[in-house]
Formats: C-alpha cells, structure tokens, sequence
C-alpha cells in the first residue's frame, strides 16, 4: 500500500483517529486537510488569557475498551492527587489504581509518575456531578426521588409523575414516530412536560413532535425512569467504582476520564503523533470539489484559506468528516436532483459559548460535595427555565483546575443554542456577554459586578439535525455509498449526534474496510445504532 495516497478531510476525533489507524496499520502516506487554524472540531480547547474552554463538555466515557485504551495510550491516568485534591485534602481512590500505559512498541505515553502537579501529560479522573435548574431550584440529573426531590417538586407532582409512569408502562405508544414519542414511552407525560421538553426545544429551537426519535437513541440510549430509580437504590446499597464502569448507563455515570487541559489536548497529542509518523497536515486548507469517475472519487480540489492558491490532489481513498450537505455540494455534477435536494434540506444547530471569569457565584454550595473556595460542584446545569435563552452552565473549575489560570477565581461557560445568522448569534461580543451576564444575574447564579473578564466563541454546524431533510437522509445514504472509496466519518460527516468514542469508531471500522477490502459500508454506519431499540419498534 505504500504507493497509495488516503486523503482525510477534517482534523477532528474522526478525521485524526483513522490518520493514526493509517499510519500504525498500513504503509499508506496520509493527508489531512482542516479547514480551520487548529485541531480537534468541536472537541478543541480554546484558550483565553491562560483559562480553558471546553467547547460542549466532553467526558471521556465509552463502553468501548478498544475507545479507552486508545485514550489511555495517548495520555496516561493519573497516579497522584490533582491540584484540587491536594488543596481540600480529598482523597481520589483512582490517583492510586491508575497505571502507566505502554504504546505497541512498549514506549509509555509520558512521564512515568503521571502526577498532574508535575506532568502535563495526563488524564486525569474527575467525579461527574450534573443538575437542573428549573424555577431557579436545582434537580439531581438524572432525576432521583431524594428528599430535595420530592420537597422542590410537592408530593402531588411526585404522585402525578408516578402515575403518568405507570399508564404509559400499560399504553404505549406503539409507533415512536417523534422525540416526544420516545421521551413520553420512557418517561411519562408529566415527566417529559416537566424536564425535558422545554430544554430540548432550547436546544433545537422546534417542538419535540417534529424531531426524529434517532436523537433519543443517540443521546440518552437505554436510559429510562425505572431504570434511574433502579440506579438510585442500587447506588446506596453498591458503588461502581471501576472506572469503566461497564454495567452503568452512560447517562447515570460517576465519573469519567479527562485530559488535565481540556479535550482539545488529546487531539493536540494525536495530531503531533501522525504528524511525527509522516502524515501532512494541512490547517486553513479547504476542501472545495470532489471529481470522481464512476463509482470512485479520483482527485480533491484543495483551497489554501491563506494564500487564496487552489491545488488538486490525487488519492485512492477520501475519508470525510465535512458535514453531508458541504460534501454533497463538493460533488458537483455528479449528484442527481433527489440528492441535492435532500441535502440542502438538512438542517444544523449552531453554538455560542460565553466565557465568563468571576470573583465569587452568588449561588451557595448546599450540598456534601467538598470543593476548592466552596463553590458549586456541578460540571454542568441544564436551565429548563423559559425565561432565559441560556442552555447550560459549565464550571470548568470542577471538569479540570488545570483549567483555570486563578484557583480563587470561577471560571464558567454560559452556552447557547442558535442558528447561525440569526438574532442570537449575530450579537457583537460585548452585546452577547452584557445579554448573557444579566441571564445569570436574572437566574440568580452570581451578581454582575463579580465579573472580571469574558469571551466569546461562536461553533458554526456543532448539531446535525434529525428534522428537515434528515426524514429522507436514506437517500443520500444510497447515493454516498455508491462511491467504493469514499468513507463518511465522525458526527457530521454522517449526520449523526455522535460523542466523540463513536466518531472514533467510525474512523476505526473505515480504515478496517480499506485494509481488508470491503466496500459496503453498513458496518460503519452501524456504529452507535441500538439494535434492541429497532428490534423492539
């Protein structure tokens, strides 16, 4: 294979896990061309003045060992305290548990004490801890029938919510056309009504009866309101402590896996390692044109956003993580109507992320959580509430104090969900930031003249949509699929709400197809499908 050339568009999860895959298993020289200044896609770390922002949230979780020790190899765990747990003096059981990992060649992945006070090279281990906000009372997520629980709610709502549970248990509804739909068989009327419906239609800016239910199996997978409860007794009487914790609910976890400066690191690490094994990588390099000849894309047509010079390179294999409708608009004359109609039809979330430095948070820690200057130890709150615009609150304090330039200060992102265009992300920076800090003086979270410093990012496509054209995607399916060479990848490369783990697995099957030959490509896109999910339907 040595005289054959894979060109990968896109340096995110997908488009850097199959540049690594290439590299370690085949002889294949490797190009990456990223539109952008820099590497990881949505999963990058922005850094402002020395405080990290993960764009999204990323916990490094998967059911997958192959996703985790791949992870693991790249950046090692922990063996000693992070910088929080020595500062609170709390003991982290997994700083002791955790092992050197040796790469293939026996190398290790860093320093071999892998302490975070004297090593960058590292994941760390950190404590999940998620609530929601809702009539300005925070919510256990997912929800628990605990003591805060039943007093913020009242036991009427709590008797309603039980018996909406058990009527949906003896009448479901049999055809799950709608989110809604999925949300409601799984949870009950009045709990969806409750806290899911106005959040997801933030999120998505339409109703939940007109998104496909494919976005319940991509997100929350089997979890279910039997299933929380069954996971809050269980968790009073056994812990897992493991950390793959292989038999919980990836919704309902305790803790995950995150590299010490944000997800941005790993793909940092990644792109250095290809880079160092002989593939190009490309940044600012802009895939304009795919020209095929029958069932095979033959050359790309490469703009240099810097210089304006377009190059065309030949390849014997195109892995894509551009999102579907640019791909499809890359290939030209080659796309029946059908095709490009559907595609113009798919539909994007945009996203807004404001950084926020503060002195203090005017909200008080009231629960047993110990954490550095007491402050709230949420990685994230959902705000249900309809008054704000604001999705999600991130305390990037609690994902990492690595993150944070000042351990006394509070730095949190205040994340927004918009198209691109519109009212909300057409604001000016400092619109954007007075508008967001007054949504949270207005939450009561902190009080204005607490604010020290902001930023804001703005993330174009962050959510492949499942409405609008995404009701006949099968049919740019068909038509992609014809192409024997041409491998979609990662989360809008195929389309999908996929977390970063199943973005590499697209990568991982991809570049097994290429190595053993096979041209369908069903396997890749069954990464991440419930099949009991579909059975049952």
């Amino acid at each position: 294979m040595s005289d054959r050339t894979a060109i990968i568009i896109g340096a995110g999860p997908a488009g850097l896990t199959a540049a690594y895959e290439l590299l370690e298993k085949t002889e294949i020289k490797t190009i990456i061309y990223e539109m952008t200044g820099d590497v990881g896609g949505i999963s990058k770390t922005v850094n402002y003045k020395g405080n990290r922002i993960d764009i999204g949230g990323h916990r490094f979780f998967s059911k997958s060992q192959r996703v985790v020790e791949r992870w693991k190899r790249i950046l090692p765990l922990q063996t000693a305290p992070a910088k929080d747990d020595i500062i609170i003096r709390r003991n982290n059981p997994f700083s002791q548990k955790s092992t050197v990992q040796k790469s293939k060649s026996g190398n290790s992945g860093g320093n071999s004490s892998s302490d975070p006070e004297k090593t960058d090279h590292v994941m760390l281990i950190r404590s999940r801890v998620s609530r929601i906000l809702l009539n300005r009372r925070l919510f256990n997520y997912p929800i628990s029938l605990n003591l805060d629980t039943i007093r913020n709610l009242g036991i009427v709502k709590i008797i309603k919510t039980i018996l909406s549970y058990i009527r949906i248990g003896l009448f479901p509804i049999r055809n799950e056309n709608s989110l809604q739909d999925f949300f409601i068989n799984r949870f009950g009327k009045e709990l969806y009504l409750t806290f899911f419906k106005d959040y997801t239609e933030k999120v998505w800016g339409t109703s939940c009866s007109k998104i496909k239910p494919e976005w319940g199996i991509q997100r929350i997978k089997g979890l279910s309101f039997d299933r929380a409860i069954l996971h809050a007794v269980n968790s009073i009487i056994f812990t897992d402590s493991s950390i793959t914790q292989k038999n919980t609910e990836t919704s309902l976890i305790g803790h995950f896996m995150y590299p010490k400066f944000g997800p941005g690191q790993m793909w940092e690490e990644v792109a250095k390692s290809v880079k160092e094994r002989g593939a190009e990588l490309c940044l600012k390099h802009k895939v304009i044109r795919l020209n095929c000849e029958d069932n095979r894309i033959v050359e790309a047509e490469v703009k240099d956003e810097t210089t304006g010079k377009i190059v065309t390179k030949k390849g014997n294999y195109f892995l894509s993580t551009m999102p579907v409708k640019d791909l499809i608009g890359c290939l030209g004359e080659s796309v029946p109507p059908e095709v490009r109609e559907v595609a113009q039809g798919l539909v994007y979330r945009d996203f807004v992320t404001v950084g926020l430095l503060l002195k203090k948070l005017k909200i008080m820690n009231n629960t047993e959580i110990r954490t550095v200057n007491n402050i709230i130890p949420d990685n994230w709150i959902y705000v249900q509430d309809k008054d704000v615009k604001l999705g999600r609150l991130q305390i990037y304090n609690n994902w990492s104090p690595y993150l944070v330039a000042d351990e006394n200060m509070v730095w949190m992102g205040l994340e927004y969900f918009c198209n691109e265009g519109d009212e909300v992300w057409n604001k000016s920076d400092i619109d954007f930031a007075k508008f967001a800090i007054g949504e949270l003086v207005r939450i009561d979270i902190a009080q204005e003249e607490d604010v020290v410093d902001f930023t804001v990012i703005r993330m174009p496509k962050a959510y492949p949509a499942y409405f609008g054209g995404y009701e006949r995607f099968e049919i740019i399916r068909r038509f992609t699929d014809r192409f024997e060479n041409l491998f979609l990848m990662g989360r809008n490369g195929m389309h999908r709400y996929n977390n970063q783990d199943h973005s590499m697995l697209t990568a991982m099957v991809s570049v097994e197809n290429i190595i053993k030959g096979i041209k369908l490509k069903d396997n890749i896109w069954a990464v991440n499908m419930e099949k009991e999910y579909y059975e049952s339907r």
